[in-house]
């Protein structure tokens, strides 16, 4: 049994049972319309547009405070937990505007998982942390939790290396280790997209290469979005790289393309040094 399948029988909670994802490698994710977003009087995001394809990986790159973090957020409607934020536009994922009434953010949750900045393991033990996504949405039977965890941790690439300490805190092992595990809680309710803001800004580079592999090994089953200030790294591990600058996109296009060739002169400044 799958975890979406262990989710759906064990979960009375409308709207989480997942919408199938058997479509075409180049089908688009997220659709974003002439999205603007402003924090009170501020003008944070302008008419953005950006079409996110299936199973890539997509890099968001910029100076601080352009937009980047705020547009990931948004993808999830975290944005949302802050007081003041307007918004217009239209995000679509998969076809439908995420700002529709009748989307539920829980829905929306289910389906998008978010790893942030900081490892942030709940003070629980490794095994409690993973299995706390599935719990929450009426997964109860040992077996199929145990099966779950185990599944998710060997997703993360990390299950060798803690499974003899499951019962343990996730606080006692190392800081690349608990951000793998916040990928695997992430990955514990087979969400459709998983977002990453600055996921290895705080790790040291052993733990930085470790999560870079486990990002290209993920996009074969997820579509993943990443916020870096690392432009070695979105050069190393994305498909297609968008260039924010005071809140708009300059530049979207392939990796290769936007570090190579970029056509406009502000993202090559960026990316050769010259400010940001």
């Amino acid at each position: 049994m799958s975890t979406s399948q262990a989710i759906n029988n064990g979960s009375t909670t409308a709207g989480l049972e997942q919408e199938s994802t058997t479509v075409s490698s180049t089908s688009s994710v997220y659709d974003t319309k002439q999205l603007n977003l402003w924090y009170g009087d501020n003008h944070a995001l302008k008419n953005i547009e950006l079409d996110i394809k299936q199973n890539e990986v997509t890099a968001i790159i910029g100076p601080s405070g352009c937009g980047k973090s705020t547009y990931l957020k948004t993808l999830n409607r975290m944005v949302e937990l802050v007081p003041n934020v307007k918004t217009s536009g239209q995000i679509l994922y998969r076809g439908r505007n995420i700002f529709d009434k009748d989307y539920g953010v829980e829905e929306l949750r289910t389906k998008v998982g978010m790893v942030f900045q900081k490892p942030n393991p709940f003070p629980k033990s490794i095994y409690d942390n993973i299995a706390y996504g599935p719990r929450i949405h009426g997964i109860k039977n040992k077996k199929i939790l145990d099966q779950i965890v185990e599944k998710s941790l060997r997703g993360a690439a990390i299950w060798d290396e803690v499974k003899d300490r499951l019962n343990e805190n996730a606080y006692s092992i190392s800081g690349g280790q608990q951000q793998r595990i916040c990928i695997a809680r992430a990955l514990a309710i087979e969400p459709d997209v998983i977002l990453m803001d600055e996921p290895t800004s705080a790790l040291d580079p052993i733990s930085t290469l470790k999560i870079e592999e486990l990002v290209q090994e993920l996009k074969k089953d997820y579509s993943i979005i990443i916020v870096t200030h690392n432009m070695q790294q979105a050069a190393r591990i994305s498909d297609k790289t968008a260039f924010f600058l005071n809140g708009e996109v300059i530049e979207y296009d392939k990796t290769d393309t936007i570090f190579s060739n970029p056509s406009d002169k502000r993202t090559e400044d960026y990316i050769s040094g010259r400010f940001g």
